[in-house]
């Protein structure tokens, strides 16, 4: 029986990380082929071979233009086409007041999730076909502002505005642009996160973000992937600009 993505090219960038391998194996069983993309080379190596068949790895660096035509000209090798760009790869940066904000982790936050997603989008998209589809993962931080955390909500809020602009720019080509919002999910990227909040807090981060959220639970991250495979797919074929939040209803 045929998947929802058979015979698609799907590219991941952030693919080490739980959310793109999950991702990765939901694709793979739904019959995509997968180019992930990470700077991690030895977790990314991993993630291959626990997923299989199907998976070319392509080490990466997303903020950097070469090497983004790269992976990209590596998938067009490869598979001969791009269907589903999935701009996942992300950092969090620190913690603090404005005053003592370090430039570096901010420059490197935005480096990443939006120069990264921004060089996916510009060298990916004229390779995509018509029904192809854009996911970029921002979020529930870009729906708020909270004292501190500069860097990454500054670059989740600007992820939607290009979210926004390619959907427009997209459109008559078929190709839909959307972002997803997640809350905290359970998974190393949101522990390392606690783990520093934890001390500017005072109190346990994983707790308090918990009590936040309306369904009183982090996410997993299958579930996330699942929400990424809506997108995606068919299933979402008359969804493009939107922001679909997976939240718990952290937002409301």
């Amino acid at each position: 029986m045929a998947g929802s993505l058979n015979g698609r090219v799907c590219i991941i960038t952030g693919g080490a990380g739980s959310l793109g391998a999950v991702t990765a194996r939901l694709f793979l069983e739904e019959g995509a082929r997968v180019l992930l993309v990470d700077r991690a080379q030895e977790a990314l190596e991993a993630a291959a071979r626990e997923l299989g068949d199907g998976v070319m790895t392509h080490v990466a660096d997303v903020s950097d233009a070469a090497q983004t035509r790269a992976y990209v000209a590596a998938a067009m090798a490869k598979f001969g086409r791009i269907d589903v760009l999935f701009s996942n790869a992300g950092n969090f940066g620190s913690v603090a007041p404005i005053a003592s904000y370090s430039d570096d982790d901010f420059d490197s936050v935005w480096a990443v999730h939006v120069r990264g997603a921004y060089l996916a989008c510009k060298h990916a998209s004229p390779h995509m076909q018509p029904g192809g589809s854009i996911v970029i993962t921002s979020s529930v931080a870009a729906t708020r502002g909270d004292a501190g955390v500069y860097g990454y909500i500054t670059a989740k809020h600007a992820q939607v505005g290009l979210m926004r602009c390619l959907a427009k720019e997209l459109a008559p080509r078929g190709i839909r642009v959307n972002t997803i919002h997640p809350g905290p999910i359970d998974n190393g990227f949101q522990a390392n996160v606690e783990q520093g909040l934890s001390e500017e807090l005072g109190r346990d981060a994983t707790a308090f973000f918990d009590e936040l959220i309306p369904l009183h639970r982090h996410a997993r991250p299958e579930e996330i992937a699942r929400s990424v495979l809506y997108l995606a797919s068919e299933q979402s074929s008359f969804t493009t600009g939107a922001m679909l939040m997976i939240d718990g209803g952290m937002s409301v």
